[in-house]
């Protein structure tokens, strides 16, 4: 993969003596590119973040952003990248304060991202930052990180606790956030949220990467489309229930335009593995 923004060899990990997470476990993630890292619980996700981000320490394997190893936690590397866990608190300070304590750290960190991030999710720039409900603190805290400018930017689960308006938000903020030399790599259950956000897709299991395409050639060799029960199914690689009756998933050979079914994909993915896989590899 040319650009490349993070590069994972051969890595393998483990909490203390449990089962390996990781082993001999490979990826490549471009430049420019919002990234949807999906996965069933437990697959590792939210630790891959933590390895890739640098705040754990593969056993064995190497792990580099831009083309620097993220073990030797050089100040540059360390500047660039922003990671946006699940949970997290924050301390009992002022914005402004936080503000000052934190953007140091992030040599392009910008205040009018900062204002204009607040703004947008309606927030006043005089806030206390433990007077804010969780919602709100996540606001703040993604208002933060997209203000880092950071060439790497790491999200795990970033709409949960967002109401409805706050979500629509969130995917107009990334959006206007991203660009060629930026990449965002957003883990998340909640795909109907951000599928039309993506342009890239990670599908995760078992220490397995089941797919790692962009969403332009996944539409280009797949083609999803809503039947009726009574449709004929004899072409379809993958088929399930939906509102409309059936969801399918099938070889698109005349190329036509259509929009990616995220949920019937990885579930297709996990029953219809190898069928799909050998429409993506090169001949």
């Amino acid at each position: 993969m040319e650009n490349k923004m993070v590069e994972i060899e051969n890595v393998s990990f483990r909490y203390g003596r449990k089962n390996y997470v990781f082993q001999d476990f490979s990826l490549e993630i471009g430049k420019g590119e919002i990234v949807g890292l999906l996965g069933e619980n437990a697959v590792g996700k939210s630790t891959l973040l933590y390895l890739i981000s640098g705040l754990l320490r593969p056993l064995q394997g190497k792990i580099c952003v831009k083309g620097i190893d993220v073990c030797k936690r050089k100040v540059e590397t360390l500047g660039d990248i922003f990671l946006v866990p699940e949970e997290f608190d924050l301390p009992n300070v002022s914005l402004k304060r936080y503000i000052n304590l934190n953007a140091p750290f992030y040599p392009k960190f910008s205040m009018e991202t900062m204002y204009f991030c607040l703004d947008s999710f309606g927030l006043t720039r005089d806030i206390h930052l433990k007077e804010l409900s969780m919602g709100q603190k996540k606001k703040v805290y993604m208002c933060f990180a997209l203000a880092t400018n950071a060439s790497l930017l790491l999200m795990d689960e970033p709409t949960n606790g967002l109401d409805i308006p706050s979500k629509s938000h969130f995917r107009q903020l990334i959006s206007s956030m991203a660009t060629e030399e930026k990449t965002i790599v957003i883990s998340t259950h909640q795909v109907r949220d951000l599928s039309d956000l993506l342009d890239h897709i990670v599908m995760m299991c078992r220490n397995e990467v089941l797919l790692n395409q962009s969403v332009e050639q996944i539409t280009d060799r797949l083609l999803f489309e809503e039947r009726t029960v009574t449709d004929a199914m004899t072409d379809v690689l993958y088929s399930q229930p939906s509102a409309l009756g059936r969801s399918t998933i099938r070889v698109n050979v005349e190329k036509e335009a259509n929009k990616i079914n995220l949920e019937a994909l990885f579930q297709a993915m996990l029953s219809e593995k190898e069928k799909i896989q050998s429409l993506f590899i090169e001949k």
